[in-house]
């Protein structure tokens, strides 16, 4: 650890730490040179990839977010950008951080946010947020609401189908939601999703299994009000920030009462701020228990660290259920902008700085760092 430079944390430790941090990344293509930049490989993928779906970089993050990230991290630490490319081994193996901040969601395939913790791992380097396993499990929609059921964990009931012939397992009640069973960022999640017949789930699957090439996860969908909930910490030490709600009431008239994709990044842009988020969310004392209690089991059962979101649905009776687990948040930068673990820090009393150190600080302690 370098200690050349000291500077003092206080808000974070009584002792004087500096780290040497590397952040990893993958940020949104801003040129058509992009694909020519990649291994041959990646580019052959992209290519046939980027001609089916428009929203293949939806999970990666822009440049100003990246920058914004290392300014952040860099106000405490020494920091060294690597970007999750076919190089980031070697790079990672020469520069030897004290600690990677990771929020690199990776390139293809269900294990895609797992693999950078995976390189780290081997080169036994600490690094924020879950192992692979976790990320892996996460983002397999379908594993994570089985890790649930068996902990007796609400979710909204579900099949998997790889074709349309799987529908003969069919017992779900509409309407229900159709998703791919490895996407985040609404990737695959548009207005159309939400099906109230088999002829419009047999279109849906067919546009699912076609454009995503993976398995199509299908869900009854819950009428009743949509949070999303921001975690911190490990262990005993895990606290919930201020919960946020989606107030789908405030949509315009014509959209279903989901976060979709074009809800998502078509209509809620940062010059015309769809104005449907509430932190904290207004919640009786006894429903505010009762989501914390849900989101900590979860945390705890699927063996999340320092940080993730979880996105909570209440059913018919008012009971929250787990619609899905984000181990890599989102976290643009602009308060403009809706980003719903920022907007929980912030209400918890977190700049952005603040909150980006106290997740380094959280996985530091846990390396015994600090």
């Amino acid at each position: 650890m370098d200690k050349k430079n000291p500077k003092e944390t206080k808000i974070f430790s009584s002792r004087t730490v500096r780290l040497n941090v590397a952040l990893t990344f993958n940020v949104k293509p801003e040129s058509s040179t992009f694909i020519d930049e990649l291994s041959p490989n990646l580019q052959t993928s992209f290519q046939n990839s980027s001609k089916k779906i428009q929203d293949t970089f939806a999970e990666w993050d822009t440049r100003d977010t990246v920058n914004a990230v290392r300014d952040a991290l860099a106000v405490y630490n020494d920091v060294t950008m690597i970007e999750a490319d076919y190089n980031a081994f070697e790079k990672l193996k020469e520069v030897k951080p004290d600690i990677v901040f990771n929020v690199a969601e990776g390139f293809f395939g269900v294990s895609r946010e797992a693999q950078i913790p995976a390189m780290l791992d081997m080169l036994n380097i600490p690094y924020t947020g879950s192992d692979p396993a976790t990320l892996a499990i996460c983002l397999d929609k379908a594993r994570t609401k089985e890790i649930l059921s068996y902990y007796k964990i609400a979710t909204p009931k579900f099949l998997v189908v790889d074709s349309v012939e799987d529908l003969k397992n069919f017992s779900l009640k509409f309407p229900v939601m159709v998703k791919p069973n490895a996407e985040g960022s609404s990737k695959g999640i548009f207005t159309s999703s939400f099906v109230t017949s088999l002829p419009e789930l047999e279109k849906e699957i067919t546009r699912v299994l076609g454009e995503y090439n993976q398995s199509a996860l299908l869900e009854e969908f819950l009428p009743g009000r949509e949070f999303t909930v921001a975690m911190l910490g490990n262990g005993n030490e895990s606290e919930v920030l201020p919960v946020v709600e989606i107030n789908y009431s405030e949509f315009p008239e014509d959209f279903i009462p989901i976060y979709s994709y074009e809800a998502k990044w078509i209509l809620d842009t940062k010059e015309n701020p769809l104005d449907v988020f509430s932190c904290p969310a207004n919640l009786s004392s006894e429903l505010e228990r009762k989501i914390k209690n849900v989101c900590l089991e979860t945390y705890k059962v699927l063996r999340c660290r320092d940080w993730s979101r979880i996105d909570v649905r209440l059913d018919a009776a008012g009971e929250p259920n787990i619609i899905e687990i984000n181990p890599l948040p989102g976290i643009l930068p602009d308060p403009k902008d809706n980003s719903c673990y920022p907007k929980a820090a912030r209400t918890a009393g977190m700049d952005y700085t603040t909150m980006l150190n106290k997740v380094l600080y959280t996985a530091a302690k846990r390396y015994s760092l600090v």
